[in-house]
């Protein structure tokens, strides 16, 4: 009996640590109940058990963007919603502080980040990328662990009918490192329920004790698993249900404290536990997924599902039904969510999960084009019900899954092509070269993942060179860096020789005018335009004209005509790839491009050999256009509405816009007040949510000579000149009589703009700072990244409230009152340096401040207060003569040097000093000396006789000094003090 619970021990270990794939497809049922309800009775049984039976109030899922926090791309656990609670950051005045006993099923996504299951998904019958978590929670004590272990036990062996000789379960059996003790209360739990002490295991802190992060809540947790084996044989054990006890805080030097509120936080995966009740061996073979998997071969006429795995599934056939599944599902809900496929954070890992769905179905699958948007009426049809927004979003979402794999479709093919041309010219032993890999990537919505290139050229047998490639992550790396910082003229650029050269040959400057050449389709999204232009001439880096480049030259390309924006009027330049036409499939990557005297040159790379006169196609990176247009047509938003705000002499001085963020020097009289950033961002928002049309006209620079409220910079402009004005037509905002540049933003401007200001999405201004007197500068960020900073803004004040209610409540002793003022410290930190609003951050602070003078004034009054107590206690202990030597207890030298201090007053004809053992055979020392003593009798030399034969260091005056030591013989060195003084006196 010991050798097979030993043996079954070992199994569920591995069972908690790795997360087994389930076995292949089996006939023997798990289970020999009746076939159980659809997922959707299935989930609809927890949710009323906990509703109905146990008073749970039931909350609807979160969106899996998470909520003011930035160490998570995707919610990844139903936990996350309530951070609040466990955290007791919670505001006191909304809902969720309400919450005592609530239950839901919240929608999951694990892929990117700490947990991250892309990979995995396909290769067994297990893994997900979006998966459903049923959970109940106890917030504030409300119950806890019998409780908790009762309910789970009641829902699964009498509500879901599961045997009960099919369930195991595991406790924490503690951490004497941690000095915490086995948790034999649950122990003792679950067998009061009646499970056998065979199936009761436990397990140390890696498998049995649940922590939320680095620091935070945490506890110890039990976890319910069952056996697939059924009793025949050794167990095979899965885990179903994680009961966690938040009961300890993980602080910031890594020591456990207890939670003031205990909480109850548990978790089941919905598709692992249906496939328990439904008698399968997978979750892909439950109603889940099953409607899937029967569109997906009737939408690819593929062969039937079968469930393999590993070499026994040929053609990889059964792995990307299993894909292609769990990716449409991902991609419905976070797009339902208000996530979209995109080039950063959340975006690009849900445009990776995108890509591989479309190969997937592509390659294996022979799936025909937008077969992966017919799938989204499937998902709705299996989850709307839970979830109303994959029903109210449907349309949108067929629509992004769509254009997203047409234009994948056609990026995946041509690299493809790519790829193959590439191989062709390569020897039996040569490696893939990094530079065409690299350049997939950096083409935009062209490009190809580099995992995914990686794993084309696996499956053809080709080794990738990932040093190259390596390097060059690093130089891109680098140059990201450098963009960050303020603009500086660096890489390729044409000299006064160079101008002159193509004046005296009569080169016409390029004709950018197809940079402007996008539209808005009725979608909301844009369509960019592509340019054919004729090469002028090629430069190398050192600046020499040449006819031709070769393959892997770094150069300079002039063209007749681009529509490439080159970097200028603060706009960064636009990026992406140009190909010869004729020959598509060779991609010359162009990271930039620069004005040079009319002149625009084009910086790239060339894969092959190019020269004067050949004809090109040019694709601009659209996701950095665009983000580079909502960030410009935003500082116009911006410079308006501080013109609004601050009054008509506020005038632009620069500015300077990427796809990250934007920045806006402007003059101003004097700082901008909190008040007053947080109107600008209002003022913003307005015109932002009215969705204005944005006009673009190009007019006789005249024209604009006497318009009032025109915006413009001291600078040269162009005649005829670009006008951008927002919400009014040109022709009416450039009416002298009309007053509509004093009303909305009209300004002069080369830039790319939106077509509509609703795109910008939202603005917030994250830092101000004065340049020079009169001269304040703004960095601002859009979009989701906004929304984002005001999360964290909000999540902020909340702990900013909690401290102020904590100072007003009072501290007990000096130990509790220093504690509060580091935790203001930490916050005061916080809030300095996080991405929120500026107007925010500055009302934060200013409440900090104030907080952290009181607790200082707290603190003080508290240390008089316990120094008056020990003076007090030292003078009945000491009779009235010249001296006191003695030992007290005390917090910090601070409290120490009061004691002495009081001491002195009510005692001026004595000498004191006092020793105060701490920790680790620390000692503090303070001393005075009667002013009747000096000058032969001083305190600093007193301090320093004293410390030196505790081997420490003193410093002080003449009247008062103090210091530090270590000895565990506190007798010797109060002996040492006497004697000194003794002798002196």
């Amino acid at each position: 009996m010991a050798a097979s619970l030993a043996a079954a021990a070992r199994r569920l270990r591995r069972a908690i640590r790795r997360s087994p794939a389930w076995r292949g497809p089996s006939h023997r049922p798990l289970s020999s109940e009746p076939p159980a309800a659809k997922a959707s009775a299935v989930r609809a049984a927890f949710l009323n058990f906990f509703r109905d039976r146990h008073g749970h109030r039931l909350v609807p899922s979160a969106s899996v963007r998470p909520r003011g926090d930035p160490s998570l791309l995707f919610v990844n656990a139903g936990m996350n919603q309530f951070k609040p609670i466990f955290l007791g950051t919670v505001d006191p005045r909304s809902e969720m502080a309400g919450f005592r006993r609530v239950a839901n099923s919240q929608k999951c996504v694990r892929a990117g980040g700490r947990h991250n299951d892309l990979e995995d998904v396909g290769r067994d019958l297990s893994h997900h990328t979006f998966f459903e978590m049923l959970g109940n929670w106890a917030f504030g004590g409300e119950y806890f662990k019998e409780e908790a272990c009762s309910m789970a036990w009641e829902l699964l062996t009498q509500v879901y009918g599961i045997p009960t000789e099919r369930l195991w379960v595991s406790y924490f059996d503690g951490d004497p490192k941690a000095g915490l003790e086995p948790d034999l209360e649950t122990r003792d739990i679950w067998l009061s329920l009646g499970v056998p002490a065979t199936r009761v295991l436990s397990f140390g802190p890696q498998e049995n004790f649940w922590e939320m992060g680095n620091t935070g809540p945490c506890g110890p947790c039990t976890e319910i698993h069952y056996d697939l084996a059924g009793g025949v044989g050794a167990p095979q054990l899965v885990e179903l249900w994680n009961l966690v006890f938040m009961q300890h805080n993980r602080e910031a030097d890594g020591s456990l404290q207890p939670l003031p509120q205990w909480h109850v936080d548990t978790g089941m995966g919905l598709e692992r536990l249906v496939a328990v009740l439904q008698g399968k061996h997978s979750t892909y073979d439950t109603d889940l997924f099953s409607p899937l998997l029967h569109a997906i071969q009737q939408g690819c006429r593929a062969p039937p599902y079968l469930g393999r795995v590993g070499v026994a599934d040929e053609g990889r056939t059964d792995t990307a039904y299993r894909v292609v599944a769990d990716h449409i599902r991902t991609l419905s809900v976070c797009i339902s969510d208000g996530v979209f496929p995109g080039m950063s954070g959340p975006p690009l890992v849900l445009r990776r999960i995108l890509r591989r769905a479309v190969r997937f179905s592509m390659e294996i699958l022979k799936a025909p084009p937008g077969f992966l948007g017919s799938l989204v009426p499937v998902v709705v049809e299996t989850l709307g019900d839970a979830y109303p927004e994959l029903q109210r979003n449907s349309a949108q979402i067929s629509n992004l899954v769509l254009e997203d794999e047409a234009a994948f479709l056609a990026s995946l093919e041509r690299g493809r092509r790519i790829i193959d041309r590439t191989l062709r010219t390569l020897g039996p032993s040569d490696m893939f070269p990094a530079e065409v890999a690299w350049s997939l990537s950096l083409s935009g919505d062209l490009g190809l993942p580099l995992d995914m290139v990686e794993l084309m050229l696996e499956e053809k047998g080709v080794q990738l060179d990932s040093t190259g490639l390596e390097r060059l992550a690093q130089e891109a790396a680098q140059h990201q860096a450098r963009q960050a910082e303020p603009v500086q003229k660096q890489g390729l650029w044409l000299d006064v020789h160079a101008l002159g050269e193509l004046q005296r040959q009569g080169v016409p400057p390029t004709d950018s005018s197809p940079k402007y050449n996008y539209s808005l389709r009725p979608n909301g999204s844009y369509e960019f335009g592509t340019c054919e232009a004729q090469v002028l001439q090629l430069y190398t880096e050192d600046g020499t004209a040449v006819a031709s480049v070769g393959k892997g030259q770094r150069c300079g390309l002039l063209l007749d005509r681009t529509n490439f924006y080159a970097e200028q009027g603060g706009q960064a330049s636009d990026r992406g790839y140009l190909v010869r036409v004729g020959q598509e499939d060779v991609l010359f990557p162009v990271a930039r491009a620069q004005v040079c005297g009319g002149f625009i040159l084009h910086e790239a790379v060339a894969p092959e050999c190019l020269q004067i006169g050949d004809q090109v196609q040019l694709h601009v990176d659209k996701a950095w256009r665009l983000a580079c247009m909502a960030k410009h047509t935003a500082t116009h938003l911006l410079n308006w509405a501080l013109r609004q705000t601050l009054g008509p002499g506020t005038e632009q001085q620069g500015s300077h816009l990427n796809p990250e963020q934007l920045r806006l020097d402007v003059t101003t009289q004097t700082a901008l007040t909190p008040e007053q950033l947080r109107a600008v961002e209002n003022t913003v928002q307005e015109a932002v949510q009215q969705d204005k049309p944005v006009y673009m006209e190009e007019v006789p620079l005249a024209l604009t000579a006497q318009v009032p409220g025109l915006r413009c910079l001291d600078e040269v402009y162009p005649d005829p000149v670009r006008v951008v004005s927002v919400g009014v037509p040109v022709a009416h905002a450039l009416d002298p009589a009309s007053q509509a540049a004093l009303q909305t933003s009209v300004e002069l401007c080369c830039g790319t703009h939106l077509l509509r200001t609703g795109a910008v999405g939202d603005l917030v201004i994250i830092g101000d700072r004065q340049l020079s007197k009169g001269t304040t500068r703004l960095l601002a960020i859009t979009g989701e990244q906004a929304q984002q900073a005001r999360e964290l803004g909000q999540n902020l004040a909340q702990e900013v409230k909690a401290a102020t209610e904590r100072l007003s409540q009072g501290s007990r002793d000096v130990a509790e009152a220093l504690r509060l003022s580091k935790d203001i410290g930490r916050l005061i930190e916080a809030v300095d340096t996080s991405v929120m609003p500026q107007w925010q951050r500055r009302e934060l602070l200013a409440t900090l401040k104030m907080l952290q003078r009181r607790a200082n004034t707290a603190i003080r009054k508290l240390q008089m207060g316990q120094a008056a107590k020990k003076t007090q206690e030292l003078l009945e202990r000491h009779l009235k003569g010249p001296l006191i030597v003695d030992t007290v207890s005390a917090e910090s030298l601070s409290v120490l040097v009061k004691v002495v201090r009081q001491l002195c007053e009510q005692a001026p004809s004595t000498s004191v000093l006092l020793l105060s053992p701490q920790s680790m055979g620390k000692v503090l020392c303070a001393c005075q000396v009667a002013q009747g003593a000096m000058p032969t009798f001083t305190a600093e030399a007193w301090a320093l006789a004293v410390c030196s034969h505790m081997g420490g260091k003193a410093w002080g005056s003449r009247v008062v000094a103090q210091g530090t030591g270590s000895t565990t013989d506190l007798e010797a060195a109060l002996s040492t003090a006497r004697a000194y003084a003794l002798s002196q006196l």
